[in-house]
């Protein structure tokens, strides 16, 4: 089992690759990658054979839906491109003009990009305890830690809650039609979020949570986290409004930066809570950072033997077939760390 911090660098480079890169291929690639992550680690966790343990659709289930949906809407949306399929009326609003083969196409590559970073984060929620958002949270937003690793939570419950009531009232012959017919589905799913919530408050009451009294900041503290916003801010301005001056604004800003960072560090000192289970780190969650990382430098990044411009691709204003890197697609491979030691301890076990 990879450490949930190995789990939170992997789904992020996939967030950062699959905003920085427009190629097709490579994004089919990726998707790939990600679909392939999720099917070794599903035997890790608990759930159908289809679906992840968190309630939440597939990555490849998602773009059966995702993909047309986006072509859809480009193609209606943006009357671009040499090659027009059908002509709609110019009197309609915003639809009206020419759907064209390359406004489909780029819809097509738009929804691969929201089908990636989708079914990451679907794996990273699969494969990670909630218990270990926490703990990642430092210890001045542990409060803030919490309420977030309730909410996520609370949503694959909430997902699961529908199926099993829709399920429910479909034994009864109920048969969703209407905005009306959603009422029954509703109501058990509003009444069964309550009890969840007021559950789960009784048991943080009962465990002391909220019980210690609330620790006011030092003055060092709040001057700090002051002056790190102030320096932030102007950093910021400079950058902007006085280009030429961009060395002091990227000063401001890094110092702006180095005075939060330490003011929080400050707000967090102070008792800190035991474990039953330390954190460990091993050699397979530095091998997922490495390929991670990797697969990021070639996005963001790209060395002089890589073809970065392989990275983007436009079909407009005339369709044509986007470039290909072989050095550029073995960099982005390394996000496939993840399935390959999965894959390994299933067959070491």
């Amino acid at each position: 089992m990879l450490d949930v911090r190995a789990w939170l660098v992997w789904a992020l480079s996939v967030l950062i690759v699959g905003s920085y890169c427009r190629n097709p291929l490579y994004l089919v690639l990726l998707l790939l990658v990600v679909a392939v992550t999720e099917s070794a680690n599903r035997q890790r966790v608990p759930g159908s054979a289809t679906r992840p343990a968190t309630g939440l659709p597939s990555a490849l289930s998602l773009a059966k839906y995702t993909i047309p949906a986006a072509m859809l809407l480009n193609g209606l949306m943006s009357h671009l491109g040499d090659t027009t399929l059908l002509r709609l009326p110019e009197w309609l609003p915003v639809v009206g003009g020419p759907i064209t083969v390359e406004g489909l196409v780029y819809g097509a590559v738009n929804g691969l990009v929201l089908t990636l970073i989708f079914g990451a984060f679907t794996v990273f929620n699969a494969v990670t305890d909630t218990h270990d958002y926490v703990r990642l949270a430092p210890p001045a937003f542990h409060e803030a830690g919490i309420v977030m690793s309730i909410a996520l939570t609370f949503m694959p419950q909430t997902t699961r809650s529908v199926s099993r009531i829709r399920e429910a009232q479909s034994l009864r012959g109920h048969r969703v039609q209407g905005l009306e017919d959603w009422l029954p589905i509703v109501t058990p799913l509003l009444v069964g979020s309550l009890e969840r919530s007021m559950g789960l408050a009784e048991a943080m009451v009962a465990r002391g949570y909220g019980a210690a009294r609330r620790r006011e900041q030092s003055l060092r503290v709040r001057l700090s986290l002051l002056g790190g916003l102030g320096l932030l801010l102007a950093g910021l301005l400079f950058w902007t409004l006085a280009p030429e001056h961009q060395l002091w604004s990227a000063l401001g800003i890094g110092g702006g930066g180095a005075l939060i960072i330490w003011a929080v560090r400050l707000a967090g000192v102070g008792p800190r809570g035991s474990h039953y289970q330390a954190r460990t780190w091993s050699a397979r969650d530095t091998a997922t950072v490495v390929g991670a990382l990797a697969s990021v430098v070639a996005a963001v990044a790209p060395l002089p033997i890589l073809d970065g411009q392989s990275l983007f691709y436009s079909p407009y204003p005339r369709l044509g077939l986007p470039s290909f890197d072989p050095l550029v697609a073995m960099l982005l491979l390394g996000l496939i760390v993840p399935a390959v030691m999965a894959i390994r301890s299933r067959a070491d076990d």
